[in-house]
């Protein structure tokens, strides 16, 4: 995307129903405007009831209750609010060069939860949520399993009422023979800046060799030590003490808790699918730019995938210059779900466009919806609860004047659990502050 686009796009004026936020109370209904399910029909002239935080009702002529606020949105498109599937956000201070909380030290962290090191006043949730994304999967990173993957809301004041689901998934980076770094989605302040020649020169295959099988073999042995902790404890052995790191485990060897496996290159796209069966484990491949290349067998394992930023540049010199943009069709037509996120601390903002940029290279655009929706619930196992507008699932309500994917479109309003919530934020004060001046 275009930051010149963006930029713009922060700056226009607002709506009158965005700057008049309406209050939700225990009671609530939006009606008469065209209602987006995602996992059924649109309904047009429709409406959504809530109560407590839950939709009770959605369709035609709904008549709402005694005592329920009536929200008039005719004209409006009601969307479920987008899910960021692999996201930093809270955990880094974008406007500083400190050290944040995403990365831990070590090799194998997997009882560390994202969630508690979130910070609920980052500027980037606000500006996050003000574009449509309720809700994020908050990935911790490490060297190896760096921790578990929590989701939560871009709503509240403390990290137990933000979060909805502590574990998700444990993340795994899995080992890779890695000659030159990839370009991280994260730029530093300074990526513009050339790099030193030291930077620039490459590890031999051999070296990059040595340090992806010892990797291998630390990982291999982390598991088996797992398996031998769980043997223990199930037969109570004398002197057994219990070990948070094994503990945490513990789902992943039983297939109720996934690895998230960060894979982005053929090569360790292979492995990871033989690491999984090897180990017995359900895995979601995430960040896997060269998945287009293995689609086969990702789909006869029945893996689940989670693209990094559609928005990017080629990964090699020689790819087409639109390979970012024709890997969602290319999934979408193998018969792969799969989700979009942003693998980053101050993108998630950007994450309808990422879903959009896939449409013109062949994605449906309703899928692109699903994408940073109903995809991603259903990848994490909370498409009951979340990602469509269905009665019984949680209030994430997006209320805006056109379709979220478009950068034109503007954000109205934002329910998040049923609670209407802010869609300011400090770039819109500022454009209201300057915007009479000459």
């Amino acid at each position: 995307m275009n930051k010149g686009l963006i930029v713009c796009y922060c700056m226009l004026g607002l709506s009158a129903a965005r700057a008049q936020t309406p209050v939700a109370d225990n009671g609530f209904i939006l009606q008469g405007g065209t209602v987006h399910t995602i996992d059924g029909p649109v309904i047009e002239n429709g409406s959504v009831l809530v109560h407590n935080g839950k939709i009770v009702g959605v369709g035609k002529n709904l008549t709402a209750p005694p005592g329920y606020k009536v929200i008039d949105i005719h004209g409006q498109q009601v969307y479920p609010g987008m899910i960021d599937a692999a996201s930093k956000i809270g955990m880094e201070n974008v406007a500083s060069t400190e050290p944040g909380d995403a990365r831990e030290m070590g090799l194998f962290n997997p009882q560390l939860r994202a969630e508690t090191a979130v910070n609920p006043s980052s500027e980037e949730i606000e500006r996050s949520r003000a574009n449509g994304v309720t809700s994020v999967v908050e990935m911790p990173e490490g060297d190896l399993i760096a921790g578990q993957m929590s989701l939560i809301h871009l709503d509240g004041s403390d990290n137990d009422g933000m979060t909805v689901v502590p574990t998700t998934a444990i993340h795994l980076q899995f080992p890779a023979i890695v000659t030159l770094p990839l370009k991280p989605h994260e730029p530093d302040a300074d990526d513009d800046e050339p790099g030193t020649a030291a930077e620039l020169v490459p590890l031999s295959f051999s070296e990059a060799k040595v340090d992806h099988d010892e990797k291998m073999e630390q990982l291999n042995r982390f598991f088996d030590d797992a398996r031998h902790y769980l043997v223990a404890k199930l037969a109570k052995s004398p002197g057994f003490q219990t070990d948070l790191r094994f503990e945490a485990m513990l789902p992943v060897l039983a297939g109720t808790t996934p690895m998230f496996v960060t894979a982005v290159r053929e090569r360790e796209i292979r492995e990871a699918i033989e690491f999984a069966d090897k180990q017995n484990i359900k895995i979601i491949l995430a960040d896997a730019y060269e998945s287009y290349k293995v689609l086969p067998e990702i789909k006869s394992h029945n893996i689940s995938v989670v693209l990094g930023p559609v928005l990017s540049l080629p990964l090699d010199r020689d790819d087409a210059y639109d390979q970012s943009f024709d890997i969602p069709a290319a999934l979408y037509q193998a018969g792969i779900k799969f989700c979009i996120g942003t693998f980053s601390a101050k993108q998630t903002r950007n994450l309808p466009y990422q879903a959009a940029a896939g449409v013109p290279f062949g994605l449906p655009k309703d899928e692109a919806y699903k994408a940073v929706s109903l995809n991603a619930a259903e990848i994490f196992g909370v498409g009951s609860k979340l990602g469509s507008i269905t009665e019984g699932k949680t209030a994430d309500l997006v209320v805006a004047d056109g379709d979220p994917l478009e950068p034109a479109t503007h954000i109205n309003m934002v329910f998040i659990d049923g609670k209407a919530t802010s869609v300011e934020t400090r770039q819109k004060q500022l454009y209201e502050k300057y915007k009479t001046q000459k």
